[in-house]
């Protein structure tokens, strides 16, 4: 029993540095696969920092920017994201967000409390989210986004309930709003 435990600590200090020694190309590979072909090719990838800024590991020749969720709080074990490199600094408070907030319920009230004092950063309106997540990256599957700050139902001619099936508002008339577009 001891040796098994001493094994499962070994494996607890090591995890993290066998993760971490993941090379940047192999990060690359993976945090593209949301994207064609033709759009990775030209797609900037950051690697997150613990100061929620980031560190570009490859530069971009086009306005996509992708990067590893997987990890973070209320993500899948795979997860990885793409969207407009005009979209960092929202993400990078959304992650301050998530760190800071315990719950679900305190990250809303924390969305609320910058949308309230105006310190909330827009999304970039039209801007895609392609997330790609399961529990492994055979299973994984891709949901997007459209980037509407502020739109609704009205403004947009689209529901704002996604049971007829197809695209929707959600968040209408608030800083969050986005289409939702209906699995592929």
């Amino acid at each position: 029993m001891k040796h098994v435990i001493l094994m499962v600590l070994g494996c607890a200090v090591l995890a993290p540095s066998i993760a971490s020694a993941q090379s940047d190309s192999e990060i690359i590979a993976r945090v593209l696969l949301p994207l064609r072909a033709r759009t990775a090719e030209g797609a900037a990838v950051v690697k997150w920092n613990a100061d929620f800024t980031w560190t570009t590991i490859k530069e971009g020749t086009n306005p996509w920017v992708c990067y590893d969720r997987s990890g973070d709080p209320n993500e899948a074990p795979f997860a990885v994201q793409c969207t407009s490199s005009a979209n960092l600094p929202r993400v990078a408070q959304n992650r301050r967000f998530d760190a800071q907030g315990e719950t679900a319920a305190e990250r809303v009230a924390l969305v609320a409390q910058a949308q309230a004092d105006g310190t909330r950063i827009d999304a970039e309106y039209g801007s895609l989210f392609v997330s790609m997540s399961g529990q492994d990256q055979e299973s994984a599957t891709i949901h997007t986004t459209i980037s509407v700050p502020y739109a609704t139902g009205e403004s947009t001619g689209l529901p704002e309930s996604g049971s007829q099936g197809g695209a929707w508002v959600m968040a209408a008339g608030t800083s969050e709003a986005h289409i939702m577009v209906p699995g592929r």
